[in-house]
């Protein structure tokens, strides 16, 4: 735990002992001393958005408290790090598996963030893709709209790295592991960056948070996949299965600070901070 030691004079003079006719009332003896306390965090940039809501609403409940995050990275290096004691909190898109817990670190689920397959509003008269459709448009034999009931326009698609949570969840729950990428596509590192391109390239298709999406009201069609709707309600239902599961890691010996985080991420007060932002809490009314 990194302790910053802030020093606020309340009054600032150039008085020193035996100058005659110097005044120290509201001199140094006086100061204020507030200890601030940091908790560094790090893992996936998938979980980035959730995390950093629950932290800001955790710093302005606690004013002596600052929350960092560092660059985004990936789960299993939010996981080590923690291990380590570089960082007190590590952000994953999916559960810890058995050989990344030596017993050391205390894992929570704190929300659920579907991920949605959403095009550019160019893309007139498709709102559902079936299983096989989606499977053919991301291995390139469907190269034109037209083939599922949309303009005639050429299909830009916009992929995940393999290693990313997106590209394993597609793959999961409908590409497989086997189908082999389309030539084509565009595939693109970062999920901002995804984000962006789907938003400001006619005809795209891409695959991101469902969450990111409805919170801040992104103009993209958000498709449905076999006849079921990406929304908050049918992930809670258990319907919408395509989900990544937010969770955070911290040490066993974690400090009260860190605690802290943990217990408000779990509360009321944090649940109803992700429910606002479109995220699943694990905690429910």
């Amino acid at each position: 735990m990194k302790k910053t030691i802030i020093v606020t004079a309340l009054s600032i003079g150039t008085c020193f002992t035996g100058i005659t006719g110097c005044s120290t009332d509201n001199t140094a003896t006086q100061a204020e001393v507030q200890t601030q306390q940091e908790i560094k965090i790090n893992g996936s940039g998938s979980t980035y958005p959730a995390i950093k809501a629950l932290a800001k609403a955790y710093e302005n409940k606690n004013s002596n408290i600052k929350v960092t995050f560092l660059p985004k990275s990936q789960s299993a290096a939010g996981i080590a790090a923690v291990k380590k004691g570089i960082v007190e909190i590590g952000s994953v898109s999916r559960k810890v598996n058995p050989k990344e817990n030596d017993g050391s670190i205390v894992y929570r689920e704190v929300a659920k963030d579907a991920l949605v397959v959403a095009t550019h509003p160019t893309v007139k008269g498709v709102s559902n893709l079936q299983t096989s459709q989606l499977k053919a448009i991301y291995s390139g034999k469907i190269t034109n709209w037209q083939k599922v009931g949309g303009p005639d326009a050429k299909i830009i698609l916009l992929d995940r790295p393999e290693d990313e949570s997106g590209k394993r969840l597609l793959r999961q729950y409908y590409l497989g592991k086997a189908l082999k990428n389309a030539p084509e596509a565009v595939v693109i590192p970062q999920e901002a960056e995804l984000i962006n391109a789907v938003q400001n390239t006619p005809y795209s298709i891409g695959a991101f948070s469902l969450a990111y999406a409805i919170s801040n009201q992104l103009p993209v069609n958000r498709l449905s996949l076999n006849g079921v709707e990406p929304t908050p309600a049918n992930v809670t239902a258990g319907k919408y299965k395509m989900v990544r599961h937010i969770g955070v890691v911290r040490s066993k010996k974690s400090s009260a600070t860190t605690q802290g985080f943990f217990d408000f991420a779990f509360s009321n007060e944090g649940s109803n901070v992700l429910r606002q932002l479109a995220f699943v809490p694990s905690i429910q009314k």
